[in-house]
């Protein structure tokens, strides 16, 4: 694509769209799903994340227009097991990686990221003096009476969160409703993460996984998503509680403007803003080549540059 400005923004996208038992094929610019109904056109250049269930083949040529257009594709399961296929995302610059790398490595820069992490959170200044240990304290607790007024305003006995994954079945209703729910939560913010040209893994609060980052993300939004919407799910019984429960992920991801807030919240928790460090590139370019070079010495450098000539 010579201009990446056609490509929409995250927060103009759709949230997810869930598949099962149909074939996803390639059609025009765009996927088709063939089912026993017939075909549906998808227009993937529109949607943020492509959640394939059981029963559902999908063509190289589809995730070819799906990776291009900048759509996560995940394979999901009834236990929430995902393995992802990316794209490139919607930007070429890695302005934005480069600064995430540059605040996950630096101590305190990092512990200020937590910070902002926590008040975004929570709606709630954090004392100067506080540690690491008794911030997490402080979220453990605040995720705990979350748990609790969810459990009170539902009606549903809490016992306290356990997720088995080979044992699906065994585990309790409202378990199997906050592990769909956030499978549904962790993969529209993975799509909005790489998008935007962050990496997944580098995360502040978690670490150590691939999604970390994405669990840091995620964190932002549970208390006022998934958390009341699974507690809600699992009140009405368990006929149908995974599909009401993606189906109700859509409709609260539409109306508490996840897709809106996601970047802009990535955005303040980093300090983007703030001053930058300059990546050598321009992010509005559409930019096929390797970009350019590090020297220790003079900076950076022009690439594509045969230097053996200059010497």
């Amino acid at each position: 694509m010579k201009d990446l400005h056609l490509l929409p923004k995250v927060r103009d996208s759709w949230s997810y769209l869930y598949v099962e038992h149909c074939r996803v094929d390639q059609e025009a610019k765009a996927i088709a799903l063939h089912d026993e109904r017939g075909t549906t056109a998808v227009p993937c250049a529109s949607l943020t994340l492509l959640m394939l269930g059981p029963g559902t083949s999908v063509t190289h040529a589809a995730i070819r227009v799906l990776a291009e257009s900048g759509c996560l594709v995940a394979w999901t399961g009834e236990e929430g097991v995902r393995t992802y296929a990316q794209g490139m995302g919607e930007t070429r610059s890695a302005r934005n990686l480069l600064w995430q790398a540059y605040l996950c490595m630096n101590r305190q820069r990092r512990l200020e990221v937590v910070r902002r992490m926590y008040a975004k959170r929570f709606a709630e200044e954090l004392a100067p003096h506080l540690t690491l240990e008794q911030i997490r304290g402080r979220e453990g607790v605040r995720v705990r009476e979350a748990y609790a007024r969810a459990s009170r305003e539902s009606g549903v006995e809490w016992q306290g969160r356990s997720y088995h994954r080979n044992e699906w079945k065994s585990t309790d209703a409202v378990n199997r409703a906050l592990s769909t729910a956030n499978s549904c939560l962790y993969g529209v913010c993975h799509a909005a993460i790489i998008s935007a040209g962050y990496s997944p893994a580098l995360g502040f609060i978690h670490t150590g996984n691939m999604l970390s980052f994405v669990h840091d993300i995620s964190d932002l939004y549970k208390v006022e998503t998934t958390i009341p919407l699974a507690f809600g799910a699992a009140a009405e019984g368990t006929g149908g509680l995974e599909t009401r429960v993606r189906q109700g992920c859509r409709d609260a991801f539409r109306r508490e403007r996840i897709l809106h807030r996601i970047v802009e919240d990535i955005e303040d928790v980093l300090g983007v803003r703030e001053a930058m460090p300059d990546a050598g590139d321009d992010p509005d370019r559409d930019d096929a080549g390797p970009g350019s070079l590090w020297d220790p010495d003079a900076g950076l450098l022009h690439s594509g540059v045969n230097w053996g000539d200059t010497g």
